[in-house]
Parts: structure tokens; sequence; C-alpha cells
């Protein structure tokens, strides 16, 4: 008998990973405005993207809408105790989007307000985001199958903490991006960010990777535990191999291999959460099964999935081909 709620947990972690890995280097460009202060060179950041960065956030509404169809009581009990940092969210991708639009179009007298503008919004979206992860490994109260917590649960140092580590990796993204996409003194610019935000990164996933386990025995036992530990040990040492490759690469002023080998540390990082509440959808407890709506809704929706998620991909994959190659100084907004 097919698995549904397995299928739909994987489309919903892959939609994730999707939008975490594109829209982050676009958020992690606001980010790296304030180390900018060349307009041209912000309008060569900004061009980078500009082709893609609306359509990147179609994996968040595709995880968003799966997660309500298919689980709908981890989408109930997650929008109930993440409401605040959400709408915090979504009022930073406003900002972010709407100064994306309108920084071109403004006057020179104009023109820093969205570019404040463009800072705030990512700065707010991203940390919003790493809230909301860090809330989510901290695992929720669930009473009758409703959240039984209050509004602030959220509002913990281990949640801040994993907000501002957000913000770095993104910055991390955003940077190895412009390496890629950006030539001359801007490439420069990036390639010397690059190693002191890779320390910073490094930092705080050892910091998370402490603290964690510290604070939940669950996790604890499922990381340290024999046969386990032996499972998840290649996960710090490909994070160690995939920094070493950063560094180096970033050393001989390579362009490609420091923005793939940041997307594998997304990655890792990423299985790091998966791998710490797997098979629970609302830690500590419920599981994707006991969260899943009635099978015959999650086969009917993934009818629909398996025909709009291979037109996603065509879509997302033909733009970056189309916009391949460095961006240039005059080249104006695509």
């Amino acid at each position: 008998m097919i698995d549904f709620s397995v299928i739909w947990f994987a489309i919903i972690v892959f939609s994730t990973l999707m939008y975490i890995v594109m829209d982050g280097f676009d958020l992690g460009i606001g980010i790296l405005f304030p180390f900018i202060k060349s307009a041209q060179e912000r309008d060569v950041m900004m061009n980078t993207v500009a082709p893609v960065w609306d359509g990147n956030e179609t994996w968040l509404v595709l995880g968003g809408a799966g997660l309500y169809g298919a689980f709908p009581l981890a989408y109930a009990v997650i929008a109930d105790a993440l409401a605040i940092p959400l709408t915090l969210m979504l009022i930073g991708l406003i900002f972010r989007g709407v100064a994306f639009e309108f920084r071109f179009k403004a006057t020179e007298a104009h023109r820093a307000f969205w570019d404040k503008s463009f800072i705030g919004g990512s700065l707010l979206a991203t940390f919003s985001q790493g809230v909301a992860v860090g809330t989510i490994l901290n695992g929720f109260p669930v009473k009758e199958r409703t959240f039984a917590g209050s509004a602030m649960d959220w509002l913990t140092p281990f949640t801040l903490f994993c907000g501002l580590g957000l913000i770095i990796a993104y910055a991390l993204l955003g940077c190895t991006w412009l390496i890629m996409k950006t030539e001359h003194d801007l490439h420069k610019k990036m390639s010397s960010l690059t190693t002191p935000l890779l320390y910073l990164l490094l930092a705080v996933v050892g910091g998370i990777s402490l603290w964690t386990p510290y604070a939940h025995d669950p996790i604890a036992h499922r990381w340290f535990s024999v046969p386990n530990i032996f499972w998840f040990l290649p996960v710090p040492v490909l994070v160690l191999v995939c920094a070493w490759g950063i560094m180096r690469a970033v050393k001989r002023e390579a362009h490609y291999s420091p923005f793939l080998l940041t997307l594998g540390l997304i990655f890792l990082g990423f299985s790091g959460l998966g791998i710490s509440i797997w098979p629970n959808i609302i830690p500590p407890s419920i599981t994707i099964w006991a969260a899943a709506s009635p099978p015959q809704s999650q086969a009917f929706m993934l009818v629909g999935s398996l025909l709009i998620i291979p037109v996603i991909l065509g879509y997302t994959l033909w733009s970056y081909y189309v916009f391949r190659g460095k961006t240039r100084m005059g080249e104006g907004y695509h």
C-alpha cells in the first residue's frame, strides 16, 4: 500500500529546501547591502536576482499549501503557535518585494528609503524564518489536537539565536552567489567577506549542535545512541569538508565552487533538522501519520502536484539558464 504521508512529507521537505536555497541568496543580498555603499554596485547586486527572485517564492507557497492539505493538524498548530513570527516574515517579504520594484523607479532623493526598506525587509523575513525553525526544534504543546501554549512561546534565547544564525547563513549564501555572478571590485569585496561569514556560520552551527541535544533529551538520545551516531557522524564531517572547500575556493579566486559548496552546507544543516525531528511533524510527539489528512485527500492532491511540480522545476531551470553568466554594470533591471 502506498504511504501518501511519507510522499507528502518528502514533497514539503523538498519545497522548503528549494525555498531556503533559492530565496536565501536574494534575502542574503539584502542583508549584505549595508556592506556596499556604491549605488552602482548595489544595482548590480539586485540585477543578479531581478529575473528570478519572485519565482523563488513559488516553493514557499507550494510547501505551505501542501502542509495545509496533507497535514492539516500540523498546519493548524504551527500557524497558531507561530502566528507572530510568520506574520512578521510576511511583512518582511512584502517590504522586500515592494522595495525591489520601487527602488529602480525612485528618484535619487527617495532611493535611500527603498534601500533601507530592502535591507529591513530582508533582515526581518530571514530572522523570522530562523525563529520559526528554532521553535519547531523546541516543539509545541498540543492538547486535544489543539495548540496548548501561548502566543509568545516562540520567544526564547534559543529561537533568537537560530534567527541570528539564519541571517548569517543567508548572508554567506548571498555572498557566494555574488562571487559567481559579479566581477571586478564587487567580486573582490564579496570574496573578502566570505571567510569571516563562514567562520561565524560554523560558530553558529556548533552552538546549535551543542544547545539542541543539551536542551532536548529525545534529540540527544537520537543523535548519540548506537548505532545512530555512526549514521549521523558523516553530517558534521561533511560540514567541515564543505567549509574547507569554500576557503580554498575563495583563495584561488574560484567563481562557481564557493556557491555550490555553500549550497552543500545549507543542505547539511537542513538534513540535521530533519534528523532531529523525524518522524514527528509536530515535535516532540505527533508523527506525520497522526497529523495526516485522509489518504483519499492526499491522493487527490498528489495528482495535481505531480503535474505542477515538473512545470515549476522546468520554469525555474529555464529562467536560470536564460540569465546565466555574469551580471555587469550598466545592464539594467530585467
